[in-house]
């Protein structure tokens, strides 16, 4: 029996605390699709800018730089966990930068996946470079790959070209980084915006998914997957991430929150209006959300 860190009062967002691959190993249930923004290994003393200050970029030991040997066997052991307990139609989503989503592709290719797209997120307020040495790093990678190659995948491309504009989406998406109202409940090192993991999750899942985050971090994919309908399993090791996902969930709770979120994602053009928001219906996933 594994034990929960943490469980939703309506059991669509449950997260454990552990390894991802051991924990993975305790159970057996297929997920409609996954997302993954595993260790970058930058950890390495470098510096950047937030917020107008120098700061150091090291995140923790779980981000450590290691060799490439065992850069690829890690991708490779965590690849091959989550695949295990994907649907046959499943997808899977993995963020990086250079500096490890080159083994990250290699590894999806030697399990058998089929890569569909690799998106290129280009931020439109990155950080500057304080070395005057570089270009601007202002980009992150994100790979699209499917479990089976002869297995179709879903893909909502109608909800995306609608999204931008009437056409067809590109692999190219300017979105900027996290903003300030993402962080009410603390600060994690690498999270992602609400905006690029509603893309996501619109893009290749159907409402009442269950997505799987095997590191989870401050779950921004669970709040991301909750706020649409979806279900959210996220592993995670860091008591102190742990605490702020939980914190993060919580929040949701309270309707005006849950409604303030849903509206800045309407506003920023990362979802549509949604349909039937005040229709009294508990399948509905925005059943009791004021609408602002």
């Amino acid at each position: 029996m594994i034990t929960s860190y943490y469980k939703s009062p309506s059991n669509d967002f449950t997260i454990i605390q552990g390894d991802c691959v051991d924990t993975l190993s305790k159970f057996k249930f297929g997920f409609d699709m996954v997302f993954a923004d595993p260790p970058y290994f930058l950890s390495g003393g470098g510096i950047s800018v937030q917020s107008g200050k120098i700061v150091c970029v090291d995140k923790g030991e779980w981000d450590k730089p290691i060799t490439p040997e065992d850069m690829d066997a890690f991708n490779l052991r965590w690849l091959a966990a989550c695949r295990d307990h994907m649907k046959d139609n499943a997808t899977i989503w993995i963020s990086g930068t250079h500096h490890n989503i080159f083994s990250v592709q290699q590894q999806l290719i030697k399990l058998g996946f089929k890569i569909l797209n690799v998106i290129t997120w280009a931020k439109t307020n990155p950080p500057p470079n304080i070395s005057c040495r570089y270009f601007t790093y202002s980009t992150e990678f994100i790979i699209w790959a499917r479990k089976s190659p002869k297995v179709a995948h879903y893909f909502n491309y109608e909800l995306m070209k609608e999204l931008n504009g009437n056409k067809q989406m590109t692999d190219v998406w300017h979105l900027p980084a996290i903003g300030k109202w993402e962080k009410s409940c603390g600060k994690h090192p690498t999270q992602k915006p609400l905006g690029v993991l509603a893309r996501l999750i619109q893009a290749s899942t159907k409402p009442g998914a269950w997505i799987l985050d095997p590191f989870s971090g401050s779950a921004t994919t669970g709040i991301a997957a909750n706020l649409l309908g979806r279900r959210y399993l996220g592993l995670e090791t860091e008591t102190e991430f742990l605490a702020m996902s939980k914190a993060r969930r919580t929040e949701l709770e309270n309707a005006a929150t849950r409604g303030a979120y849903l509206e800045r994602l309407v506003k920023a053009r990362h979802i549509l209006p949604p349909e039937g928001l005040f229709a009294s219906d508990n399948t509905n996933p925005y059943y009791g959300v004021p609408w602002i």
